[in-house]
């Protein structure tokens, strides 16, 4: 079975069978002994059939005890050893399954990772998250019926060929039933697919609207806007609802079949060799063992049924997993270097240039549009952006990553040490973990924790404050202290006392290298050195704060009413300012 640190192997993303037989395929030694393991023991349990005919044949009806125990004794030693062939089989499919599950989660985290911070802007958290509980779980069952699918597969020609030595009109019903089992099921399984596609979608966009509600609820309740919100998820649960009991529709019916069918065939052939018997053409213990064959019959034929079901909703599954797979990273086709010494960041698309060495502050109306900037200047997006006179997209990736950070007012913070936190790639000494932690205004988090640094994090630091978070993140940034720091809100979360010292502290630290922030704060935009205000995604104006404020009607009301917001919260968030 995988093991932890394993390569999965590069899967088949053709289709969602392709996907499931890539599967199949890398532990094809396991697979073939599970199949190998299922084909005798179902041929097994129509071998019980035969040895209990000729125990009533040539033991109980002629009155022969030697020949009665002889065959009794031969049918006990099949049926205990079925029964350990019966454990083995269920513990292969087991590992088979174990394997396709982890397999898979590598292969998800493997693109997660490859997709990096461009995840968040190609995936919604829900359709990962649905992946990761669900498809998971439905691609792997769905190998478990390899083996006793190929053994039903066994089963049921050698039943067909043991019935031929006994009646040629009852084995054909018997060959003849199965064709007639795919011609019943196969629309249902088209069906199935279909509403079991609609529904997993369905699913993953109400895991996100509540991933988003989880994460924004101070924020709807602030806005009177929880109810609003509330009656559109009732809505869309509704809907959802409805689409599950389709699915259940279909399942339930295809479920149905495979209690149903095996037992009106089992009837169908019961009668016609009772009739055999009746006439005289075939003998009693040959009815016994045709009944006997037919019921060992029910689970080849039940498992094919249930092979249908499982075999459908896992390439639904699959077909998810090889959606996401798919997506295609950042592309890196740069050749040229890096320009060599400090260099402006310039984006055509709105004219913000960043000079080196400077403070650029980018204050919008709208803040997707500043966002939108700094995605193009990380390159986290198509850009035209040039640095240095040399297009971004034209450099190594590597090399932009090592130079130019984007940090996010957003960003996860993963369970750990503050100090891991703070680290990124590895453990941060005191020194420059205090020094950035000051910048950041964040020493009281430390001094608040009883283990320091070494203190744990929660996962999406839960056990800290939604300013405290954001200070993590800056002081994260300033440890990396990257040739360009470009910053998305940086204050948001922070009262206006915190926030004026970190904007001071944030110039100090930043002295002499390239650094961008997007804000509305007037508290910050005062220590800019430049000021770019942004207007429908293009540059509108540029100065100082105080020359913006003096000369652009349009800023001074946009920071106007950031500064007026700002003291409107002032009293619910002194909590913060005396930390």
């Amino acid at each position: 079975m995988i093991n932890a640190y394993e390569d999965p192997g590069t899967p088949d993303c053709r289709s969602g069978a392709h996907y499931l037989w890539w599967l199949v395929k890398r532990q094809a030694p396991r697979s073939t002994l599970g199949s190998l393991i299922s084909c005798l023991w179902m041929i097994l349990l129509a071998a019980t059939p035969y040895l209990l005919s000729r125990a009533i044949d040539e033991g109980l009806e002629p009155g022969d005890d030697r020949a009665l125990f002889g065959w009794t004794a031969a049918l006990f030693g099949v049926g205990a050893f079925n029964a350990w062939l019966g454990i083995m089989r269920h513990r292969t499919m087991t590992r088979v399954r174990m394997d396709a599950n982890f397999r898979t989660v590598k292969v998800v985290m493997a693109h997660a990772v490859r997709l990096g911070a461009a995840l968040p802007r190609r995936v919604g958290a829900g359709e990962v998250v649905t992946i990761g509980v669900g498809d998971v779980q439905t691609i792997s069952s769905s190998l478990t019926v390899i083996g006793p699918g190929v053994g039903a597969l066994a089963a049921y020609l050698v039943v067909a060929g043991l019935l031929v030595s006994v009646s040629l009109p009852i084995a054909a019903v018997v060959l003849l039933g199965m064709p007639l089992l795919a011609v019943i099921v196969g629309p249902l399984m088209r069906r199935l697919q279909g509403t079991e596609s609609e529904y997993r979608e369905g699913q993953g966009v109400l895991t996100a609207r509540i991933a988003d509600l989880a994460g924004g609820l101070r924020v709807l309740n602030g806005l009177g806007g929880k109810g609003l919100v509330a009656d559109a998820f009732h809505r869309d649960s509704r809907r959802l609802r409805e689409q599950g009991y389709r699915v259940g529709a279909v399942t339930s019916w295809m479920q149905a079949l495979g209690v149903g069918l095996p037992t009106v065939f089992l009837a169908v052939v019961t009668w016609l060799a009772a009739r055999l018997a009746a006439q005289g053409a075939i003998t009693v213990g040959e009815f016994v063992s045709v009944y006997g064959f037919v019921t060992v019959l029910v689970q080849p034929v039940s498992y094919f049924v249930d092979w249908a079901y499982e075999v459908s909703r896992g390439v639904v599954a699959a077909r998810r997993v090889v959606r996401f797979v798919t997506l295609d990273p950042l592309p890196d086709h740069g050749t040229a270097d890096a320009p060599a010494e400090p260099s402006a960041l310039h984006d055509p698309d709105s004219g913000v240039r960043v000079p080196p060495g400077r403070l650029v502050a980018l204050a919008a109306d709208r803040p997707a549009e500043a966002a939108a900037v700094v995605d193009r200047l990380g390159r986290y997006a198509s850009t035209a952006v040039t640095w240095g006179g040399t297009p971004l997209d034209a450099v190594p990736l590597a090399q932009v990553r090592a130079r130019i950070l984007v940090a996010d007012h957003e960003a996860d913070l993963f369970a750990g040490r503050l100090r891991e936190l703070l680290g990124g790639h590895g453990d941060v000494d005191d020194a420059t973990a205090a020094r950035a932690l000051h910048a950041a205004v964040a020493e009281d988090i430390v001094q608040g924790m009883s283990d320091g640094l070494d203190s744990a994090v929660d996962a999406h630091g839960r056990n800290l404050s939604g300013g405290q978070r954001q200070r993590v993140r800056l002081a994260r940034a300033l440890v990396a202290d990257p040739e360009i720091l470009l910053a998305v809100e940086p204050t948001s979360a922070l009262d206006a006392h915190t926030e004026a010292r970190v904007a001071q502290r944030l110039r100090a630290a930043r002295a002499g290298r390239t650094t961008l922030v997007t804000t509305t704060s007037p508290l910050l935009l005062d220590h800019a050195d430049t000021v770019l205000h942004l207007v429908d995604g293009k540059v509108a104006a540029s100065g100082t704060h105080r020359e913006l404020l003096a000369a652009e009607p349009g800023y001074r009301a946009l920071v106007a009413r950031d500064a007026g917001e700002a003291r409107d919260t002032d009293d619910t968030t002194t909590e913060e300012a005396v930390r």
